[in-house]
């Protein structure tokens, strides 16, 4: 990893843009280590650093017994390296009218094409289409389908130019066609903007967030030899946070569904006026400038 996560940034990424607290737990795997980590309770930057940095692992390093509860009870599974990318190859095929742009296909592996890539003459804007053309995974887990740091299956390290991750293949784009680092910075953000994904259980989302924050810093590193600044992690970061986002994918709301809120006037008496509101997760459309209703958009295309 070319850097370490610092606490702003950490806690950035912790941040969940609807409800402008944290994201939460949404799973009681934790519960053993204390009331802080509850279900409903807040992912905090003081629960998972220090001694407690290794609370959270990705899934290849979780015990096997920990996998197969998971995947029972919140359907989480591990979908190899070699699957995201058959699939991300079928989505690029229908874009560029050709196959194998990205990788040639051997059985379960892949090797990168040579060359830059070339663009349909029907795509106006070429490359820069490529780029903002949006993009998500739903229930995306750790982003395996986004980003493709490591095989989920064996844990194994993919390293840059054999990367097969949607946002990775729009990087190694602007890696192609950008010479300054202004210019790949302005390119590589818009190429953060256009891809999304929701998750619910928080352990898996701050996962899937950090994987595209070092994604992005790993192919800065790449093409330049050096990692992004402070403030040029804190605006990936900010950015990542609105795109991957917590989630009922059935409801559209936040995990829990609503927010309780309580009058505490009173401390040494039962909580009064409790209150529940329902919560619709927000996004952001950079493009236009717009906060939106995710719900509302399913509800235009029904």
């Amino acid at each position: 990893m070319p850097f370490l996560i610092d606490s702003q940034i950490l806690n950035g990424l912790l941040l969940d843009k609807t409800t402008k607290t944290h994201i939460i737990w949404a799973t009681d795997d934790y519960k053993e280590l204390g009331p802080a980590y509850g279900a409903e309770c807040p992912i905090t930057v003081d629960l998972i650093t220090g001694e407690y940095a290794e609370v959270i692992l990705p899934r290849i390093a979780k015990r096997k017994q920990n996998q197969i509860s998971r995947t029972k009870a919140k359907a989480e599974v591990s979908t190899p390296a070699w699957i995201c990318n058959r699939q991300n190859n079928d989505l690029d095929s229908a874009w560029f009218g050709i196959p194998e742009v990205f990788n040639h296909v051997t059985g379960k592996t892949w090797t990168a094409t040579l060359g830059e890539v070339i663009f349909p003459e029907k795509k106006k804007r070429g490359w820069r289409d490529y780029v903002d053309a949006k993009r998500m995974e739903i229930a995306c887990g750790e982003a395996p389908y986004l980003v493709s740091r490591y095989d989920m299956e064996t844990g194994r390290e993919i390293q840059v130019p054999e990367r097969i991750g949607l946002l990775d293949r729009k990087l190694r784009i602007v890696g192609e066609h950008t010479d300054q680092k202004e210019d790949w910075l302005r390119w590589a953000f818009r190429a953060l903007e256009s891809v999304y994904g929701f998750e619910w259980q928080g352990d898996s989302l701050l996962i899937a967030r950090e994987n595209i924050l070092y994604s992005f810093a790993e192919h800065m590193r790449y093409k330049f030899q050096e990692d992004p600044s402070l403030p040029e992690l804190k605006h990936a970061a900010n950015i990542i946070a609105w795109n991957i986002w917590q989630m009922d994918g059935l409801t559209f709301t936040v995990p829990s569904g609503t927010i309780r809120r309580h009058d505490e006037t009173d401390a040494h008496t039962e909580e009064k006026d409790s209150k529940e509101k329902n919560v619709f997760c927000k996004i952001r459309d950079w493009r236009s400038k717009q906060t939106l209703v995710y719900g509302s958009l399913m509800k235009e295309n029904i």
